[in-house]
This record gives C-alpha cells, structure tokens and sequence, in this order.
C-alpha cells in the first residue's frame, strides 16, 4: 500500500497521551490506523445517509419522531458497545 508523508497539528495533550500508549511502537501506524478505523465509520454512515436517502424516495419523509427514536437507539446501543469494549 502506497504511504505519503503528511504534516498535522495535533491537540498536544492528545498526543503527548497517544505517544505514552504506544510506547516503543509506532506513531505512524498507529495514527494510521485510528484514520482508518475512522474512514471505515465515515463511509458507513455515508452508506446509511444513502439507504435513508432512497428510503424517503419511495416512501416519503421519515417523521421526525421515528428519527428521535432511532437516534436513541443508536446511542444506547453505542453505549453498551463502549462498556463491553471497557469492561
């Protein structure tokens, strides 16, 4: 896979913490690999934008309690991934 060398400004705190866990590995890998895992999300949620996009199409708008209620309960499922993944 191709690399290019890339300049960031970083929020220092987050990345003098980043550095104490990755220790001896590195840096790079790891930043690559948390942007990533991030544009993995981002063409997720694209893709669910997307269905929901034709889903309106052929049905109409989606009402926005239906849009209340789904939001929670993706943040309720969120929450109980974030607590298996720390626990």
């Amino acid at each position: 896979m191709a690399k290019e060398k890339v300049t960031l400004t970083l929020d220092a705190g987050n990345l003098a913490t980043l550095r104490s866990l990755v220790g001896q590995r590195s840096l790079s890998a790891t930043v690559d690999h948390a942007i990533a895992a991030h544009v993995s999300r981002m063409k997720h949620l694209a893709a669910v934008d997307e269905w929901l996009g034709e889903l309106e199409k052929q049905h109409g708008l989606v009402p926005p309690e239906t849009l209340e209620w789904a939001g929670q309960v993706v943040d309720e499922w969120a929450k109980r991934t974030r607590r298996r993944k720390a626990g």
